[in-house]
C-alpha cells in the first residue's frame, strides 16, 4: 500500500491539511486567501507566478502589494518548509450524502457484540501505541478480509456494537476510535465499510467515520454539523 504522508481536505471556505508523518496526524488549516496559494502551487503553478498573481488580485481590490507579496511569501516560505505543498487532493463526493445517526437500540447481526468489543480493543490499543501511518496501514490490512458490502442497517449495527463495548471500557473513547473500531468490527463479520478521515471549516474542526455508498454512519445529531469534506478514505481491498 502507498498513502501519501501529506491529505487535503479542499473546501469553499479553505483547505484543512493532514500530516500523516506526524504521530496522531497533524492538521494545518488555511483560510481563503492561503488556500488560494496552496491551490495554485499544488495544481502546477510556479511559487513565485502564484505569489504575483495573488497580488495583482488583491492589489485590484485596494490592498498594499508590497504588504500582500511580503505575506504571500512568508506564508508560502511556512507551507514549503512544512512539505504541504505536497499534499494530495481527496476527490469531492460525487453526491448529496445521507447522514445516518447512531441509534443505542439498533439490533445487532450475529457477531456483531463480540465484534465491537474486539473492533474497540483493537482501535484503543493501535492508536495509542503505534504513529497514524502505521494505523492506516493496518487498517489496509484488515480491509483484505474477505466480506461484502455492509447495508445500512448492517454498518448502524457496528456503530451500535461499539458504542455498547463502549460502555464497558473506561475513559472516554473519540470519534477517532470509535469509527476505527467500527470499521475492524465490520470486517471482521465479513462486511465492508469505508473508513474515513476529513475537515469542516464552519465550525473548524476534524473528525473521523465510516461509510457505505452514499451515507455516512454513527453520527450524533447533538454536536455534528455535516458536511466535512473527506481527506483520506480507506476502502476494503477485498
Amino acid at each position: 500500500m502507498s498513502t501519501a504522508r501529506m491529505l487535503a481536505a479542499d473546501t469553499e471556505d479553505g483547505v484543512a491539511l493532514m500530516d500523516l508523518g506526524t504521530a496522531r496526524g497533524k492538521w494545518r488549516f488555511l483560510d481563503r486567501v492561503g488556500a488560494g496559494l496552496w491551490r495554485r502551487v499544488v495544481c502546477g503553478t510556479p511559487r513565485a507566478q502564484a505569489v504575483e498573481e495573488l497580488v495583482a488580485y488583491w492589489a485590484r481590490r485596494g490592498a498594499d502589494p508590497d504588504q500582500v507579496r511580503a505575506d504571500m511569501e512568508a506564508l508560502a516560505d511556512r507551507l514549503d518548509a512544512e512539505g504541504l505543498f505536497a499534499a494530495v487532493r481527496h476527490p469531492q463526493a460525487s453526491g448529496p450524502v445521507e447522514v445516518r445517526y447512531i441509534d443505542a437500540g439498533a439490533r445487532l447481526y450475529p457477531g456483531a457484540w463480540v465484534a465491537g468489543h474486539v473492533g474497540l480493543g483493537a482501535a484503543l490499543v493501535l492508536l495509542r501505541c503505534l504513529p497514524v501511518r502505521l494505523v492506516v496501514r493496518t487498517a489496509h490490512l484488515a480491509g483484505r478480509l474477505p466480506g461484502r458490502a455492509a447495508s445500512p442497517e448492517e454498518a448502524d449495527a457496528v456503530c451500535a456494537a461499539v458504542r455498547r463495548a463502549a460502555g464497558w471500557w473506561p475513559g472516554r473513547a473519540a470519534r477517532l476510535e470509535e469509527s476505527l473500531a467500527a470499521y475492524l468490527a465490520a470486517a471482521l463479520t465479513g462486511r465492508r465499510v469505508a473508513w474515513v478521515l476529513g475537515a469542516r471549516f464552519v465550525p473548524q474542526g476534524a473528525h473521523a467515520w465510516i461509510a457505505t455508498a452514499g451515507a455516512v454512519h454513527g453520527q450524533e445529531p447533538v454536536d455534528r454539523v455535516w458536511p466535512y469534506r473527506a481527506a483520506l478514505t480507506m476502502e476494503p481491498s477485498n
